[in-house]
């Protein structure tokens, strides 16, 4: 411990610019795939934006439970049906998964397909759970 203290004291420049780095780095990766919205937050944009929530788990995780009116492509086919999104295009489209894993690069899939307001659903359907707000069942 004492010689990563005694290195940081002599390369000041280096860790600053490491320091820099690591944080832009989770800057951009934070806002690549939209910003991330709170399940109350989401509920306020689909009352109030007519949000359409995308749930990109699979078809069987999807039927167990899901937030009213979510439309399903799983993440893994994504790419190949993001046509079926177009219809959306000018609503905010906030995506949600099982824990918020994937819903970042979905979204960032979505930015490079022309979608402009996107979101991420902070914690995913976990945490909608976690705070008992209503799912569907197939």
């Amino acid at each position: 411990m004492d010689q990563v203290i005694e290195f940081m004291g002599n390369h000041p420049f280096l860790i600053g610019s490491f320091v820099l780095l690591l944080a832009l780095f989770v800057r951009n990766e934070s806002r690549r795939g939209g910003h991330a919205v709170t399940a109350q937050e989401l509920v306020n944009m689909v009352n109030r934006d007519n949000a359409v929530v995308l749930d990109v788990r699979d078809k069987k995780e999807f039927d167990q439970g899901h937030i009213v009116n979510a439309v399903n492509i799983p993440f893994a086919n994504l790419s190949g049906r993001i046509d079926e999104l177009k219809k959306y295009r000018d609503q905010p489209v906030v995506v949600a998964c099982k824990q918020g894993q994937h819903a970042g690069s979905a979204g960032t899939l979505l930015r490079k397909a022309g979608f402009d307001n996107i979101s991420r659903l902070t914690g995913g359907i976990a945490e909608w759970r976690n705070q008992n707000l209503p799912v569907v069942k197939a």
